[in-house]
């Protein structure tokens, strides 16, 4: 099967080239953001079709949550129109597609999991852009897949387990927020899942994360003790105390119940203290 891979030098478009390639069973090809503008229709219909593969996997997008408050029309850019152009590149070679998206696309003041089918209402730019991403790959691709996923961690690339690790050789107190609640969901968890979704073309909306909600100043602390350190390092705050404020709001609730996933019974990921215990291990080697 021939694959094309967007966002390919990002830490999770990273684990799905590797993951394609694993065994030589399908040819592979990454286009990092440098190379395919999503935002320019013309670069990705020419990429699409002259490549032609059977599977797309959207992983590109402009994930700098604050710079997209800031900057509305580039988030729908590259979130929304990109998504458009991809969408229609994969419908022109009767591609399969998978569209990786997010928790931001909830407000996260339900108290309960988001379900596949719970109502999106993004509170940020980030968020409405990558909902706008969504609708129109169901649009223009009724038989395209959509991955939601949340709080991404792995090897490469930029993410709060390398954040905390960085901080913490420092020493001295950390604070991390207590009341944003998601799971940690890594990358290479993540590119297996979507590998699978994309190989079965499966349709829809998914929720795919590793399991076992946490908060960011719990799995701050996980990070320090996987790594040897003292978690007593690390102190709780709230949302509201820090400071400066965030730009864009963060949903208190993150939390993604796998709903479809499970009702398929599709074995879910396992908890989020498994790949973070052999994420740290392999950046401390």
């Amino acid at each position: 099967m021939k694959v094309l891979v967007t966002g390919a030098a990002g830490q999770l478009g990273t684990d799905l080239v590797a993951r394609f390639s694993e065994g030589g069973h399908h040819h592979v090809v990454g286009a990092t953001r440098r190379e395919l503008d999503l935002g320019e229709r013309s670069c990705v219909l020419g990429a699409i079709t002259g490549w032609s593969p059977d599977l797309v996997v959207n992983a590109g997008a402009w994930t700098a949550v604050d710079a997209c408050e800031s900057d509305p029309d580039r988030a729908w850019r590259i979130n929304a129109l990109g998504a458009r152009h991809v969408a229609e590149g994969a419908a022109r070679v009767g591609a399969h597609l998978v569209h990786v998206s997010t928790d931001y696309v909830f407000d996260g003041t339900k108290p309960d999991p988001y379900n596949e089918w719970d109502p999106p209402a993004p509170a940020s730019a980030y968020g409405r852009s990558k909902l706008a991403g969504e609708q129109e790959v169901l649009a223009g691709l009724p038989g395209a897949a959509v991955v939601r996923t949340a709080w991404v961690c792995g090897v490469h690339g930029a993410n709060m387990v390398k954040t905390v690790l960085r901080l913490a050789a420092g020493g001295g107190t950390l604070r991390f927020v207590d009341d944003q609640h998601g799971c940690p969901t890594f990358t290479d968890d993540l590119a297996g899942m979507i590998y699978r979704l994309g190989v079965d073309r499966r349709p829809g909306l998914f929720h795919v994360t590793n399991q076992g909600p946490t908060t960011w100043f719990r799995f701050a602390r996980d990070v320090v003790a996987a790594a040897g350190g003292d978690p007593g390092m690390i102190e709780p705050i709230t949302t509201a105390e820090l400071d400066p404020p965030r730009p864009a709001p963060r949903p208190a609730n993150s939390v993604l119940d796998n709903a479809a996933l499970r009702l398929s019974g599709i074995t879910l990921l396992a908890d989020h203290h498994e790949p973070l215990e052999r994420t740290v291990a392999t950046l401390l080697a």
